[in-house]
């Protein structure tokens, strides 16, 4: 049997990186990798025991964005 131990060293200069969108789901990945595995971990952190109150809709911002977006 023969055992391969492989050490990768990489350097990357990035001068300019333009992202469009990223979403939830998205993955950004500069350089490489063997293996890439997705996570997602869920905590109750505040010790909830039942669902959240319905959301009310806001009057000014029904339909609009809360975060200023530019126009692309």
């Amino acid at each position: 049997m023969i055992l391969l131990h492989l050490t990768v060293n990489q350097s990357i200069y990035i001068h300019f990186l333009k992202v469009g969108t990223i979403s939830n789901s998205s993955v950004l990945q500069i350089g490489s990798t063997g293996q890439l595995q997705a996570l997602a971990q869920l905590y109750n952190t505040g010790g909830f025991e039942a669902p959240a109150e319905e959301a009310m809709p806001n009057g000014e911002s029904q339909g609009q964005s809360l975060v200023p977006l530019s126009a692309p």
